[in-house]
């Protein structure tokens, strides 16, 4: 076992000294030993659980006949790091999770793997680092969080991000949002919709590396931690028919968790994060992929933020196997793949059915024919801009307007709270790219205002920077070339008009070639100072088109 190296033979007495330190018995050292990387910190509510779910892992692991050793790895709260600096991190923080796992497995010679997440950047950062060291490895996630209840009415921390805009349009009174704020958020777990932690915990379940159940079981449900010893267990079997990440997690696999996505209306997130956990297996997601499959797959579920439905109502109505087994009827989903279960796809779901077709709709009534993500193109994204469709109300599908500039966030936030945004307009925010942030800070707040303050109908935003997956609206982000490389959305200036097709996918600055020609010889790149991790991260990045991930 590749753990031989740090326990067995004369010359490893040492080691084995060190490793019964630990309390670590001979017995236990004849065993793989299991490396149990836990996220748990006391900031993040998704994470503030983890302790007890990785116990439970632990026990799994034990039943299984393996020795659990658990260590931990860091996580953002996206919602905390919101619209201030603190977001800046965000991003950068997925490579550096996926760096530090790769350095305590090859350090300390684990046989395999259990990943314990829950959160944003830190489910693909985990997954990044199981297909780049391809040990025999599950994630298993903390499980989302219930939803909340206000007037009678189901609530989630987007709700309190548009109540900001709400109590700025006079809609609703700051004691109003004081109470709200107090409700929104009432369990442990990772924010109650199809917001980015939600769909990568569903992604990975569909992608074959984590169990049934991972993505849609409720945070507080004892399941969950049931689901956590049956993970630790499965684990060790892996480990014993060396079944590793690279074998499962197949082009196929990929091709099917990207049609999961479409039909669940994910997050504009995982268009970053699937082709960064590709590229680790050495495979080639470009954004034209994703498109492909959008076109083929009809959204079968309504689910907050796009609609009423919950997480765990996905779950009650029969989860991601029942949303897979449905999508085999419109050939989206080869089922010959082999899963973290052991067995192939197929197997899984035949057991599968919709308990509740409101919530999971069959084909016949999908409530779009094609998927929730649309990759758009044009001279204002030559590379491509990603658009969340199943969160555009029908009559911005296609939209023309007056580009209202501005150079950060934190100005167009201002100026939509401030009434400075009329009905039309399109809010262009750049220079909030990976690069050019550094870090491609989430758009959460500014969206969330615009739908706050009346106007979700009727204006649209695009940015080089990135969207949290409670945005909802018209909202096009990950415009690539990015503003800070030059890119054209570098050269637009007010009052400048932009249509927007979603159905033709595409994306146009309405200005002459001849003209953004003029513009452009005199563009010169933006300076912003930076030190640290975000100066060696502006350096080492690539685009959003590329999922962000490093240059070589």
């Amino acid at each position: 076992m590749r753990s031989d190296r740090i326990k067995k033979g004369l010359e490893r007495a040492p080691h084995r000294s060190l490793l019964k330190a630990l309390g670590l018995t001979d017995e236990e050292l004849k065993r793989p030993l299991i490396g149990i990387a836990n996220s748990f910190n006391e900031i993040i509510p998704g994470h503030v659980h983890l302790r007890q779910v990785t116990e439970a892992v632990k026990a799994g692991v034990r039943l299984a006949g393996g020795v659990p050793i658990e260590f931990g790895v860091i996580g953002v709260c996206d919602g905390i790091a919101m619209n201030h600096e603190g977001m800046r991190y965000s991003l950068p923080s997925r490579e550096l999770i996926a760096d530090s796992i790769e350095i305590m497995a090859q350090a300390h010679a684990f046989d395999a793997l259990v990943l314990v997440s829950s959160c944003d950047k830190i489910t693909p950062g985990m997954l990044m680092a199981a297909l780049r060291l391809d040990l025999p490895a599950l994630l298993i996630s903390g499980g989302p969080m219930l939803t909340g209840s206000f007037k009678g009415q189901k609530v989630n921390l987007i709700s309190v991000f548009e109540g900001v805009g709400r109590v700025k349009a006079g809609e609703m009174t700051a004691e109003e949002l004081a109470e709200l704020e107090n409700c929104a958020c009432p369990t442990c777990g990772s924010c109650a919709g199809m917001f980015t932690a939600n769909s990568m915990n569903c992604l990975s379940e569909a992608l074959g590396l984590a169990l049934p159940g991972n993505g849609t079981i409720p945070a507080v449900s004892a399941e969950r931690l049931r689901l956590a010893k049956a993970t630790g267990a499965k684990v060790v079997e892996l480990w014993k028919k060396k079944l590793t990440p690279r074998k499962i997690a197949t082009e196929k696999a990929f091709r099917n968790a990207i049609a999961v996505d479409m039909a669940l209306g994910c997050s504009t997130n995982t268009v970053l994060h699937v082709p960064a956990i590709a590229k680790e297996g050495g495979l080639n997601l470009p954004l034209e992929v994703f498109d492909q499959i959008s076109r083929k797959t009809p959204v079968l579920a309504s689910l907050i933020p796009a609609g009423p439905h919950s997480v765990p109502e996905l779950h009650e109505a029969g989860g991601i196997p029942a949303v897979l087994a449905e999508l085999t009827k419109v050939g989206v989903v080869d089922t010959s793949v082999v899963t973290g279960t052991g067995k192939k796809l197929k197997e899984i779901l035949a057991e599968a059915r919709i308990r509740d077709p409101e919530v999971i709709r069959p084909v016949e009534r999908a409530y779009r024919e094609e998927g929730g993500i649309a990759i758009l193109w044009g001279n204002l994204a030559p590379e491509g801009a990603v658009v969340k469709t199943s969160a555009v109300v029908p009559e911005m599908m296609v939209h023309e307007g007056p580009a209202r500039v501005f150079e950060s966030e934190e100005e167009a936030y201002k100026a939509i709270l401030s009434e400075k945004i009329r009905p039309g307009d399109v809010v262009v925010i750049r220079y909030e790219g990976p690069k050019g942030g550094p870090g491609m800070r989430e758009m959460l707040s500014p969206t969330s205002a615009i739908i706050g303050m009346g106007l979700g109908s009727s204006v649209a935003l695009i940015t080089d920077g990135r969207f949290s997956g409670g945005t909802q609206g018209a909202c096009i982000g990950h415009v690539s070339p990015e503003a800070a490389e030059g890119g054209p959305i570098a050269l637009v200036k007010e009052g400048d008009r932009i249509r927007i097709d979603i159905p033709a996918r595409k994306l146009e600055l309405l200005v002459s070639e001849e003209e953004l020609e003029k513009r452009r010889q005199k563009w010169r790149p933006k300076e912003k100072k930076t030190t640290g991790i975000l100066a060696r991260y502006a350096r080492l990045v690539t685009s959003g088109a590329q999922g962000a991930v490093f240059g070589e």
